[in-house]
C-alpha cells in the first residue's frame, strides 16, 4: 500500500488550485485549454505518465475544458501517488 499524503503536499495542491473532496478523500481541478485539440493533447500527455506510474485518473473531457479526480483507490485515501500525478499534471499543463 502507497503512504497516505501529507498535510503540508495537501495544503500545496490547495494553494495550486485543487479542490479536496474530503467525504472522498480526493482532490480535483478543472484546466481549461484554449480548444479541444490542446485539451486532448493535454490528456495524452498526461495519459502516458499515469500508465508509466500505474495511476489513473478520473476525468472527464468537454471541448477546451478537462475535469479531473484524483484518490488512490486501492488506499481508500488521497497518497503519495496522487501528489506526483497532481505536480505532474500542473507541469503539463504549463505547458
Amino acid at each position: 500500500m502507497t503512504d497516505r499524503i501529507d498535510p503540508a503536499d495537501l495544503a500545496s495542491l490547495v494553494a495550486a488550485g485543487w479542490s479536496h473532496d474530503t467525504a472522498r478523500d480526493a482532490i480535483s481541478k478543472t484546466y481549461r485549454f484554449a480548444n479541444f485539440v490542446d485539451a486532448f493533447g493535454f490528456m495524452t500527455r498526461v495519459a502516458l505518465w499515469a500508465e508509466k506510474w500505474n495511476h489513473h485518473p478520473e476525468w472527464r473531457n468537454v471541448y477546451h475544458t478537462v475535469e479531473v479526480t484524483l484518490t488512490s483507490h486501492d488506499a481508500g485515501a488521497l497518497t503519495a501517488r496522487d501528489v506526483k500525478l497532481a505536480q505532474r499534471m500542473d507541469a503539463l499543463a504549463q505547458g
